[in-house]
């Protein structure tokens, strides 16, 4: 299996955990009754996420643009890595805690609806990058 294909895949289930994360930590806090709040860092689960993210959704997106030549998906992706950036930097902080949901869950389906469309358009032209 080619290794555009592994990050595609690899970019698009980061992005749905980090949709999960931030859809469900809000409920989890509460079911717990804020007793995990004090040992789990969200801020930091964010930035490992776009630690793990970034790299490897520009690598994937890299080279599906040089498999198939349509960059807009590349230009789409690197959209979502921006609103991932910003809601983590500057969200909660400058806009508030439901603006950096709002942001990171649109960066993170942007991100992973780039990823199964550069998947797709390397399958349609059946290039090298997949089985």
């Amino acid at each position: 299996m080619n290794t555009q294909l592994k990050a595609d895949k690899l970019s698009i289930t980061l992005s749905m955990a980090c949709m999960i994360h931030c859809l469900l930590m809000p409920s989890f806090l509460i079911l717990t009754s804020g007793f995990l709040a004090l040992t789990i860092d969200n801020e930091l689960i964010h930035k490992i996420f776009l630690i793990l993210v970034i790299p490897i959704s520009l690598y994937a997106l890299v080279s599906g643009f040089q498999n198939h030549k349509i960059i807009s998906y590349m230009y789409l992706g690197i959209s979502g890595l921006w609103l991932l950036i910003f809601a983590v930097f500057f969200g909660e902080g400058v806009f508030g805690e439901l603006a950096e949901q709002i942001l990171t869950f649109l960066g993170s389906l942007i991100v992973a609806y780039s990823h199964y469309q550069n998947f797709q358009a390397c399958r349609k032209l059946d290039c090298d990058c997949h089985d």
